[in-house]
C-alpha cells in the first residue's frame, strides 16, 4: 500500500489533501507534523497506520443539488464557496453506502421528492447520511429535509429497504436552518427503530442519527486500546470520561476499574450512552448531561477526586475552564485523545505548566489520505 492512488475529483473536492502521496509518504508527513508540534513534550512513538487505507469511513454524507437540466445530483459539499462537487465514488467512503445514495437519488423523481435550492429556499431534500456498522452490517439511512412534510416518505423507505435488506432503519431529519450538512433536531422514523447497533472493543453501541461515533472503526479500536493501555486501570479506581459521547471509552474502561463517571453535553448522545450501558450490562458507569468544563468546576469546588481522567474533546480542544479545574482536581493520570495536534499542543502546555508531565504520545492514522491525525497522550502528576 505504498502507491499514490488517483481520484478524478481530487483537486475539486479537497477532502483528501494527501492523495497525491503514497500511503507511506502520508504517514511520514503526519509523523513529522506531530513531532514538530508535540516532540518538545516527550518522545513521539511511531504512527500506527492501516493495512488497507481505503473505504474505511462508516459514515457518508452526500449533499444534493440539481444540474443545468434540473436533474438531481449528489456529491461533496464545499463549505468554503457553497458549491457541490459531483461524484459517485470515493476512495475513503464505504462503497455500500455509496450504492445506497445512488439508488435513493434515482428514486427521487418517482416519489416527487424535490432537491433543496439554497439560492431561493425552495425544494425539500438537503442531503442523505448513511451509516454502516462494519461489525454487525446494520445500516442507517437519514434523509435530511427542510420540512417535516415528506409525502410518500414511508413508501420511499420501504422501497429502499427492499433493494438493500441490510438497512435496519430509515429516518427523516429536519434541518430548517442555513447550516448545510447539519442533521437537525427533529426526527421522524420512516422505517425500523431509528437506530443501528455496532460492536467496538467487544462492547455493543447503539447509534442514532445525531450521535457522534468515530468514522474509522478499525483504527478506533487501535486508538482506544492504546488509551486503555496508557491508563493501566485498577479495580478500585474511579475514572472520569469527559466529553464521553455515546459512552464508547467509558463503557470499555468500566470493565477494568471500580467506577466511571461520564459527562456529555449532547442530549441525544447521553440517551444513547445510558442505553449502551444497559446493552452491555455496565452498572458502574454513571452519566451526567452538561458541559465538561462546568462539570469539572463543580468537581473541583466539591473537592472530589478521580484517579484517571480520559478526555476526548472536539477539534477545538479542551476549554480553559476544564483545564484549570483538572489542575485543581489533580488526578494522578490523564489520558488525552485528540483529533487536532495544534490544540493538543496548546492544552499540553497548560497542563505541563500546572504540574503534569507528558509520559507517552502515540499518533494513530484515523483518516488516511487527509491531513488529519489522531493522537493519544499519557500525562501523570509530577508534584
Amino acid at each position: 500500500m505504498n502507491r499514490a492512488h488517483s481520484c478524478s475529483v481530487y483537486k475539486k473536492c479537497g477532502g483528501c489533501q494527501l492523495t497525491n502521496l503514497s500511503y507511506q509518504e502520508q504517514l511520514s508527513f503526519k509523523m513529522k507534523r506531530v513531532i514538530s508540534l508535540l516532540g518538545k513534550f516527550c518522545r513521539v512513538d511511531e504512527i500506527i497506520g492501516m493495512d488497507e487505507p481505503y473505504h474505511y469511513r462508516n459514515k457518508l454524507q452526500a449533499a444534493f443539488s440539481t444540474d443545468a437540466r434540473g436533474h438531481a445530483v449528489s456529491g461533496v459539499w464545499q463549505s468554503s464557496d457553497g458549491r457541490l462537487v459531483k461524484t459517485d465514488s470515493c476512495l475513503i467512503e464505504d462503497e455500500v453506502s455509496g450504492w445506497i445514495v445512488r439508488a435513493a437519488r434515482g428514486m427521487l423523481k418517482d416519489y416527487g421528492i424535490t432537491v433543496y435550492n439554497p439560492s431561493n429556499g425552495k425544494g425539500l431534500l438537503r442531503h442523505i447520511m448513511v451509516r454502516r456498522a462494519f461489525a454487525t452490517g446494520e445500516i442507517m439511512v437519514a434523509l435530511v429535509t427542510t420540512d417535516r412534510v415528506l409525502r410518500q416518505g414511508r413508501d420511499f423507505a420501504e422501497n429502499l429497504v427492499r433493494r438493500f435488506p441490510h438497512i435496519r432503519t430509515v429516518v427523516q431529519c429536519v434541518n430548517d436552518t442555513d447550516i448545510p450538512l447539519w442533521i437537525g433536531e427533529k426526527e421522524e422514523v420512516l422505517w425500523g427503530e431509528g437506530y443501528i447497533e455496532d460492536v467496538l472493543c467487544g462492547c455493543y453501541f447503539r447509534i442514532s442519527p445525531a450521535s457522534f461515533y468515530q468514522v474509522n472503526p478499525k483504527q478506533t479500536e487501535v486508538l482506544y486500546n492504546k488509551a486503555l493501555d496508557f491508563a493501566n486501570l485498577k479495580e478500585n479506581q474511579t475514572v472520569l470520561d469527559a466529553y464521553c459521547g455515546i459512552g464508547t471509552i467509558g463503557i470499555v474502561a468500566a470493565a477494568e476499574c471500580g467506577r466511571v463517571i461520564g459527562v456529555e453535553n449532547n442530549e441525544s448522545a447521553v440517551k444513547n450512552a445510558i442505553e449502551n450501558c444497559r446493552l452491555n450490562h455496565t452498572k458502574n458507569f454513571r452519566i451526567y448531561k452538561g458541559d465538561a468544563g462546568e462539570f469539572m468546576e463543580m468537581v473541583a469546588r466539591d473537592k472530589k477526586k478521580f484517579d484517571v481522567v480520559f478526555m476526548d474533546p472536539p477539534r477545538a480542544g479542551c476549554s480553559k475552564k476544564f483545564l484549570m479545574s483538572l489542575l485543581k482536581c489533580a488526578p494522578q493520570k490523564a489520558v488525552y485523545v485528540s483529533c487536532n495536534p495544534e490544540t493538543l499542543a496548546r492544552d499540553l502546555h497548560v497542563l505541563t505548566r500546572g504540574g503534569y508531565k507528558v509520559q507517552k504520545i502515540q499518533p494513530v492514522d484515523m483518516f488516511p489520505h487527509t491531513k488529519h491525525v489522531e493522537t493519544v497522550s499519557l500525562l501523570s502528576r509530577e508534584i
